[in-house]
């Protein structure tokens, strides 16, 4: 378990975070854009969950600590041999588990015959947000791995990807199963 003693450190007032091998890099690296991305993206869940309760709740809750796994995963680009400890890396079987989420809340949706705006219910349009920032931290981790010193998991962005997916579902069943979900209109005056 991670002890947090104290909270400032004065380390970063240089413009630069330290990783979890120790390395600092500069706030405006990629490796730390991505890790921000996620972590913005964790925040927004939480904020989701203010309106979800039972089995969804949990379902985000669990998502929540995957995200902070996953975190956790970027922040140690190397693998901690040399160093004689093992980092955490997000396991693929979490990719799994959401595309168990995903195929059991699509099977009562509302056939989709038009793009849906982001919007309805006060648990919809949060989980659309949440699901506009996953879909930048995805993007965020395929820049980041096509810099050729980079190392990154390949986990992180499929996870990434289908969570995105899993917060399209999600959204359009706190909309009543889809059926209130809002339609978008093309030129619509």
């Amino acid at each position: 378990m991670v002890k947090l003693n104290k909270i400032y450190t004065r380390t970063g007032d240089d413009g630069t975070t330290g990783l979890g091998d120790g390395a600092r890099r500069l706030k405006t690296d990629a490796r730390v854009e991505a890790m921000g991305s996620v972590d913005e993206a964790n925040a927004a869940l939480g904020v989701a969950r203010l309106f979800a309760d039972g089995e969804m709740d949990a379902l985000l809750a669990q998502v929540q600590n995957d995200l902070f796994d996953l975190g956790a995963d970027l922040a140690v680009p190397d693998d901690g041999q040399a160093k004689g400890w093992t980092p955490l890396r997000l396991d693929f079987m979490r990719v799994g588990a959401l595309e168990q989420a995903i195929d059991r809340y699509n099977t009562d949706l509302e056939p989709l015959n038009s793009f849906i705006l982001p919007a309805g219910a006060p648990l919809s349009a949060h989980l659309h947000l949440a699901r506009t920032i996953v879909r930048r931290a995805e993007r965020d981790v395929v820049g980041l791995n096509q810099i050729p010193e980079e190392v990154v998991n390949p986990s992180v962005a499929t996870y990434l990807n289908r969570l995105s997916d899993l917060l399209f579902v999600l959204a359009r069943h706190a909309n009543d199963q889809g059926r209130a979900d809002v339609l978008w209109v093309p030129g619509k005056p």
